[in-house]
């Protein structure tokens, strides 16, 4: 009986120790999530292109745990005199929270805030003439509140 009990007892302390192991394992965030994080918050236009694919399949990257969460351009209008911003302003939430979340905002605002801007600036590539510098002059006064305020 003993014998049994004590077989048992390994074998059940086996298994804990697999799930709880198992379980450690599925929590902890995959560790490529701060290049990822990176690729998807530089300046380019691959980068905003990676990320917009990215969100539209988060559940694909759900392992990694990023706050897709956002406000759009907070108390700012998301779409300025018709000028399609939300999306550049979610991005730049996402970099914002996920940089914050990682205990390395400070090091990556700067560049977040360009990314901001680089992307705002490729919605007024859309246009022309006088629309094209007034849409420019926008995204040019919400950088510069981001970088101050933000």
């Amino acid at each position: 009986m003993h014998r049994r009990f004590a077989t048992g007892l390994a074998a059940s302390t086996m298994a804990l120790a697999a799930i709880t192991a198992t379980a450690g394992t599925a929590t902890a965030a995959p560790a490529d999530k701060p290049q990822i994080l990176s690729s998807w918050t530089q300046t380019s236009a691959s980068s905003y292109s990676l990320w917009t694919a990215a969100r539209s399949n988060q559940a694909a990257w759900s392992a990694y745990s990023f706050d897709w969460s956002t406000d759009y351009c907070s108390s700012s209008p998301d779409n300025p005199f018709g000028f399609p911003f939300s999306t550049s302003c979610a991005r730049h939430d996402f970099g914002y929270r996920n940089y914050k979340a990682a205990g390395s905002f400070d090091a990556n605002k700067s560049r977040l805030d360009s990314a901001l801007y680089e992307d705002l600036k490729r919605v007024c590539n859309g246009y022309s003439g006088a629309t094209k510098t007034a849409c420019t002059s926008t995204a040019w006064t919400y950088y510069q509140a981001v970088k101050a305020l933000g």
